[in-house]
């Protein structure tokens, strides 16, 4: 397990509250046999269900962002820090959420895992990755995606080490389901190696690297950036010479702009999910939709 405690870069007005709150905080503690679990706080979707796939019914996991909440633009309560000091574990990924690299700094639970370490490993296959302080959407490669999942065990295991072998059994479950859906992408996008994939925003440069595909956004990571009208023309010039035939948006965006520029070049649009803001997220189930508009979508041999 790979504890992560960065240093404080909050103000001082954040951090005078931080310590009126945890100060009426009692210290976690572990568990026992008889206890009903450790209490896991996560800070993105795709991480929640990570974690409850992990832990299943042997722990309760509850996420920072509410329904509908915007990671990047995540705020954190006095409440909620004060649940996250006395979380037995916090799960987060560093570089998406300020507030929750701020918090995870400030508050230095007993047990903090960053899953960032599985976008930053070397695994075999996976191209080149983004730069994960840029693009933190590591969950969108299921190979780094089950990386995280054993350092998730890992951090149970140390917690509630009377669960260990469930905790694994069910890591190695989640792994091999992934290893299914990897085999998936690789055998639908084969012929399509090599194919210009154009999204509104750049989230999705771990897939791209993993399934030799080449990203180009109209914007970068943060989906609220407008674009300058030089990667307009930029985006429109390159859509023109690759023969690029869809304009991908996403969930949580608006499609205006996608579909404005897909209909003044004669193209088509289709949604692909970064998981970002997806309440109760399915991931395998969206993965396989994000799958079904990339074989579609993306100009392929064959």
């Amino acid at each position: 397990m790979t504890t992560d405690v960065r240093p404080a870069r909050a103000g001082r007005s954040f951090a005078a509250v931080l310590v009126a709150v945890v100060a009426g905080t009692a210290a976690c503690g572990t568990t026992t046999p008889d206890s009903p679990g450790p209490d896991v706080m996560v800070s993105a979707p795709p991480l929640a269900y990570l974690a409850e796939r992990v832990a299943g019914a042997d722990a309760d996991v509850t996420s920072l962002v509410p329904p509908g909440g915007d990671p990047h633009s995540q705020e954190i309560s006095p409440a909620t820090l004060a649940e996250m000091a006395s979380a037995d574990l916090v799960v987060y990924v560093s570089g998406l959420q300020p507030a929750v690299d701020e918090a995870a700094a400030l508050v230095a639970p007993s047990h903090a895992v960053d899953v960032l370490d599985a976008a930053t490993a070397a695994v075999a296959d996976g191209g080149e990755p983004p730069d994960p302080g840029r693009d933190p959407h590591f969950w969108l490669d299921p190979v780094r995606f089950g990386l995280a999942a054993g350092l998730v065990a890992d951090a149970l295991a140390e917690v509630d080490p009377d669960r260990e072998a469930r905790y694994r059994a069910r890591a190695q479950a989640l792994v091999d389901d992934l290893e299914l859906l990897d085999e998936a992408y690789r055998e639908a996008l084969a012929p399509c190696a090599g194919a210009v994939l154009v999204t509104s925003h750049e989230a999705f440069g771990y897939l791209a690297a993993r399934y030799d595909l080449e990203q180009q956004g109209l914007t970068g990571v943060d989906p609220a950036v407008e674009p300058s009208p030089a990667r307009l023309r930029e985006v429109r010039d390159l859509v023109l010479r690759t023969g690029v035939r869809t304009i991908f948006f996403e969930t949580a965006a608006a499609p205006g702009l996608a579909h404005r520029l897909a209909d003044d070049l004669g193209v088509g649009t289709a949604v692909l999910d970064p998981m970002e803001r997806t309440q109760d997220l399915d991931y395998l189930a969206t993965m396989r939709t994000n799958l079904d508009a990339l074989a579609e979508g993306l100009v392929c041999e064959g």
